[in-house]
């Protein structure tokens, strides 16, 4: 009975509460000014949802951007769109694929030979709660795209972005790695796999690879950051028919994607932040993280882990 009444007066309440719920939302703004003409970025799964959003601001900016999509045609659309919204021609597409390591090794081949530089990498792409399944290359689908297929990426990239420093990467974790743990005995959910636990596992392996990557650049002139996008109206719940349920029920508290893309914005355009390379943000400021993800030891281990499974050395 008092569930049924609760559920009867929570259309009233948030009626109540829509003001005070819209200014919490609209908090957390990239306020940067800084135009990007003559620079390079890169958003992963920017055909959709925050990823498009990002690209759109990036290509306001003046940047020249590439939308790394798997749906090539969609993302055909979307950067015609961007251009004529923004009147930037630069918008450009290309095929990746996280799913399949040959997909992104021949993304990162026909970019370097393509382009001189990139000043900014935004590593947004993922999957959420999707049914046990696999890889290309017999990865978990969470820990393959969310983790792996950005690791692997990074490091395919990785001498372009320092030959362009200052240059950033930004990846899009989550605030449900808090549930998250790294299992290194059951990487790949063969064990036992819930869906909803492995996108946590995966979304703190974001922070942690980004902890362990700032560790390594240091003194490089590339800074790396992960951040928290808000729980975001986008695709992403396109697996879960419950998750679509909650945001339906609960959409006063959900983000646009334009609200969600804002910190990752705010991480790639701020000036200043290079000192806090490795930080964790949500709402373009620091952000509290799990024990687990300030776990040092875990993260190397993380690190020589995702080496191992990809064929890369341990000291990139």
């Amino acid at each position: 009975m008092v569930v049924f009444l609760l559920l009867l007066c929570l259309p009233f309440i948030l009626y109540l509460a829509t003001p005070k719920i819209r200014k919490m939302l609209s908090s957390g703004v990239c306020t940067s000014n800084v135009q990007l003409p003559g620079k390079v970025a890169i958003v992963t799964g920017a055909n959709t949802g925050i990823g498009k959003e990002t690209a759109k601001d990036l290509a306001q900016r003046g940047a020249r951007v590439y939308l790394a999509c798997r749906d090539v045609q969609k993302g055909e659309r979307v950067a015609s769109e961007i251009q004529a919204t923004t009147g930037n021609s630069q918008v450009l597409v290309r095929k990746l694929d996280l799913a399949d390591t040959k997909s992104i090794r021949a993304f990162a081949k026909e970019f370097l030979a393509e382009e001189k530089h990139l000043h900014i990498l935004i590593n947004n792409a993922g999957v959420m709660m999707c049914p046990y399944s696999k890889t290309a290359d017999g990865f978990e689908m969470h820990i393959g795209v969310n983790h792996l297929g950005h690791f692997l990426l990074t490091h395919l990239l990785l001498g372009k972005l320092k030959e362009s420093a200052p240059s950033r990467v930004v990846n899009v974790s989550s605030l449900a790695h808090h549930l998250g743990r790294i299992h290194f005995h059951n990487l790949q959910g063969e064990k036992f796999y819930s869906a909803g636990l492995a996108y946590c596992h995966s979304k703190l392996a974001n922070i942690l690879f980004t902890q362990e990557l700032a560790r390594r650049l240091k003194g490089s002139g590339v800074t790396t950051y992960s951040v928290h996008p808000g729980t975001v109206n986008s695709e992403l719940v396109r697996y879960s028919s419950f998750m679509r349920w909650m945001w339906q029920l609960f959409f006063l508290f959900i983000k646009t994607p334009q609200q969600g893309a804002q910190t990752s914005l705010y991480c790639a355009l701020t000036e200043g932040l290079e000192s806090l390379s490795g930080s964790h943000f949500s709402d373009c400021q620091l952000a509290w993280v799990s024990g687990q993800a300030r776990n040092k030891t875990i993260a190397r281990r993380l690190w020589d882990v995702s080496c191992d499974l990809l064929g890369l050395p341990m000291d990139w």
